[in-house]
């Protein structure tokens, strides 16, 4: 799969969930804010998620969805949610599908050796299924900020 563009729609792909699958083409006419995260349970992710989860009705407001997503099994991504009381769907990509057609596997340094993993980004889908904004390399501090405002302007 080729990685997609700003400015261009996004393949329709349908993934599992903590609420079961989900499909893009269900989405259809509302935006979808979509970030990737390395891990469940980790420092960075674990403020990421709850950055989400406290802005989270500030984006369903600006008729945006959210959807977390990383190579963590179901289950992870249940015990996950649950801890954090995160009111969105987390996606599980242990096949990498969705993580490919974004291109945010990446080479990362961990304790002084290479490891394949994700690079932290996020996907700002338009209601029309069209990518119109893309964050990758994110630093979790104001982030969310920076994604609800996009949101908010293409609502």
């Amino acid at each position: 799969m080729s990685q997609i563009q700003i400015g261009h729609p996004v393949p329709p792909f349908t993934a599992e969930s903590t609420i079961g699958p989900i499909s893009l083409s269900e989405c259809a006419g509302r935006a979808v804010a979509l970030f990737f995260y390395p891990k469940d349970n980790t420092p960075g992710c674990t403020t990421e998620s709850c950055d989400f989860r406290d802005s989270y009705a500030d984006f369903i407001k600006a008729g945006c969805l959210v959807f977390g997503v990383s190579r963590d099994s179901l289950r992870s991504h249940e015990n996950f949610a649950g801890k954090h009381e995160l009111p969105f769907p987390l996606i599980s990509d242990p096949d990498e599908t969705l993580c490919d057609l974004f291109g945010v596997i990446k080479m990362k340094n961990m304790y002084g050796r290479q490891v394949r993993g994700i690079e932290r980004s996020t996907f700002l889908i338009d209601a029309t299924g069209k990518l119109v904004q893309a964050w990758r390399g994110v630093k979790v501090p104001g982030h969310i900020h920076e994604v609800l405002q996009a949101a908010q302007s293409i609502g």
